[in-house]
């Protein structure tokens, strides 16, 4: 399928999802959001890894604010917007595939909840993340003051959300952000060596091991636990 928003490359059991509008820095629209998440719906089942990425100079600088000042689409909108940020970025996390963010450049705001919603973040050393809603006086939508305390704790996303400041690669992967971080030109070859360990486990046993994890983020403690006690693989 052709996307106008995004790219889709699939190489075996590997898909390369890239946000696609590099001259706006990969701000988020609602029509890259609703091909993003088709994507992602008609994956082939035999994809198990799915690396997010951006196109350019960035992975995303967030939310495109062209669109949400438009007075045409403030009349018009009847919260597509917001159905189809959240489609893609909760589906993320849901989908069997593995979901690895790879970071370079600008991860600002709607970006960053994009990137919270993967499994996995890995960065460059170059790589600037942010939440930047209180600079611009809007608040998160998409699932970020849920999902940004459970990767780096709640007092660290809350000065994180305070402040609005930068946060590189190397403290991003200190503070749990990110995985890890490495110097932007060694960045693709991180995530293939990552792709690649990935791969050489059980097919059958990582989506199992994303809803398990996925329940331990989703439920209290001992929930949690019920949850993975009596867990059962779904047919098919």
């Amino acid at each position: 399928m052709t996307y106008a928003n995004i790219r889709v490359n699939i190489a075996g059991p590997v898909a390369t999802l890239t946000l696609n509008r590099p001259d706006q820095l990969n701000a988020l629209s609602p029509a890259l959001f609703r091909e993003a998440g088709d994507a992602l719906e008609a994956m082939p089942e035999e994809v198990r890894v799915i690396v997010v990425a951006g196109a350019g100079r960035a992975f995303s600088a967030g939310a495109d604010l062209k669109v949400l000042s438009d007075p045409e689409f403030r009349k018009t909108d009847d919260g597509a917007f917001q159905r189809h940020a959240v489609r893609f970025v909760d589906m993320l996390g849901t989908v069997a595939q593995v979901t690895i963010a790879k970071v370079h450049g600008l991860c600002l705001t709607g970006g960053l909840e994009v990137a919270l919603g993967c499994d996995l973040i890995v960065a460059a050393d170059e790589a600037q993340f942010a939440d930047t809603h209180a600079k611009i006086g809007f608040r998160p939508r998409w699932g970020l003051t849920q999902r940004l305390p459970r990767r780096v704790g709640i007092q660290r996303a809350r000065e994180m959300s305070l402040t609005a400041r930068m946060v590189g690669g190397r403290e991003a992967a200190a503070i749990g952000l990110a995985l890890e971080s490495v110097p932007a030109p060694q960045l693709d070859a991180r995530v293939d060596a990552l792709v690649a360990a990935i791969l050489a486990n059980s097919a059958r046993s990582l989506p199992i091991y994303k809803a398990l994890y996925a329940g331990a983020q989703n439920h209290f403690l001992d929930e949690g636990a019920r949850f993975e006690a009596d867990y059962v693989r779904p047919r098919g």
